[in-house]
């Protein structure tokens, strides 16, 4: 009996699930992590069915909330899938950022020229970026980011109902913000490295020009492998707290984008 009611309860809700599926599936594949080729897709389908079926009964959501017409329905979905990506787009900007720079030191250091295939997203990639952006991939998993985005997909549906997207200047001045933000989080976390091997180059070409008999441009090979692998070491130290404010002001922004969204 309790099997019947449960089935009966699926089939009264399933617009429902499929309007929380088109939310958090849309941010699942998207997000950091996630979006991993290494992960099988039949796992990534398994787990945003089981995570909306347990968001389903809980949001704010009744089947008379859903409209009638198949079109309605439909542009409904398409406002869902849009808002997922939108979050997702938060978190995928500060993950880009850490690539930005690795790829920024990885160029300075000579590794560009020795790329490797990035699981995450299939192409190539500088080994300084890739371990940067694995790494934090650790850190946010081991602060548990994942679950402060399900429990924000959750809040949304309190903060934006289905049929409330409002776009709105505002949106679009916050993303040109986060765009920019991504830049100087680059810049923040490989300044010192970057800084060092500036300085190194300079040293070198004065030394060029002190003793030019010395071949300088295979001697900056190994200085600039040395140091930068060096002083990239030491701002890993730093790397967390830096990487941590970024994280916590992505997972606040969420709720506030979603509040834009709704016009408030």
């Amino acid at each position: 009996m309790r099997e019947l009611d449960l089935y009966l309860f699926m089939i009264e809700r399933f617009l429902v699930f499929v309007m929380v599926l088109a939310r958090f599936g849309t941010l699942f594949f998207l997000m950091p992590i996630f979006s991993s080729r290494t992960m099988p897709t039949q796992v990534k389908i398994a787990f945003a069915i089981v995570v909306s079926l347990v968001l389903t009964p809980i949001v704010p959501l009744t089947p008379d909330d859903m409209p009638k017409a198949t079109i309605e329905f439909f542009l409904l979905i398409i406002s869902e899938l849009f808002i997922g990506m939108s979050l997702a787009l938060i978190m995928r900007l500060i993950f880009s950022g850490l690539q930005t720079a690795g790829q920024i030191v990885g160029f300075q250091i000579g590794f560009s020229v020795a790329n490797v295939m990035d699981p995450q997203t299939g192409t190539q990639s500088v080994v300084i970026a890739q371990f940067a952006y694995i790494f934090a991939l650790l850190l946010f998993l081991s602060a548990n980011g994942h679950h402060y985005i399900i429990r924000t997909i959750y809040d949304s549906f309190w903060l934006l109902r289905p049929g409330e997207l409002n776009l709105s200047k505002p949106i679009l001045d916050l993303m040109i913000e986060l765009g920019a933000r991504m830049f100087i989080l680059s810049v923040k976390l490989m300044a010192p490295v970057m800084a060092v091997l500036l300085l190194a180059q300079v040293a070198l070409g004065i030394l060029a020009k002190t003793v030019p008999q010395m071949n300088m441009l295979m001697m900056s090979f190994g200085i600039n492998i040395i140091l930068g692998l060096f002083f990239f070491g030491i701002t890993l130290q730093v790397f967390w707290p830096v990487f941590a404010k970024e994280l916590d002001m992505g997972v606040k922004l969420m709720p506030g984008l979603i509040q834009a969204f709704a016009g408030r």
